[in-house]
């Protein structure tokens, strides 16, 4: 079974950036297909980012576009999603997701099989 943990919220000022990561482990990482959602509260959960399993193909909601950047090391079954020119509207609980293989559905609304804890993102304006 696919688990997966999150790591490098915190607090951060309007305008700084953070890095978060989420390792991987019970599968190929090669095959997994990795995203990131946030929820806010009182708000839906979102899709912010993500990257394919097989061409390395990102996809960014449009409020985070030119500001967030998706990667995914595999050889350590890592995907990082580094967020730049933060916003107090980023504030969230982010969480990585990972299906197997690809999907028809856009990434945002595919059903992802695994779900990781989640890390708190803090805005301070």
């Amino acid at each position: 079974e696919v688990q997966l943990v999150e790591s490098g919220g915190g607090l951060v000022q309007a305008g700084g950036s953070l890095r978060l990561s989420c390792a991987a482990s019970g599968f190929t990482f090669d095959d997994l297909s990795m995203c990131w959602f946030r929820q806010a509260p009182g708000k839906e959960r979102e899709g912010v980012s993500c990257i394919s399993s097989s061409d390395g193909r990102t996809h960014y909601s449009d409020s985070v576009k030119g500001r967030f950047t998706i990667s995914r090391d595999n050889a350590k079954s890592t995907v990082y999603l580094q967020m730049s020119s933060l916003k107090p509207d980023d504030t969230a609980v982010y969480y990585c997701a990972a299906d197997i293989g690809g999907s028809a559905y856009h990434p945002f609304i595919r059903p992802y099989d695994y779900w990781g804890q989640g890390t708190q993102v803090t805005v301070s304006s």
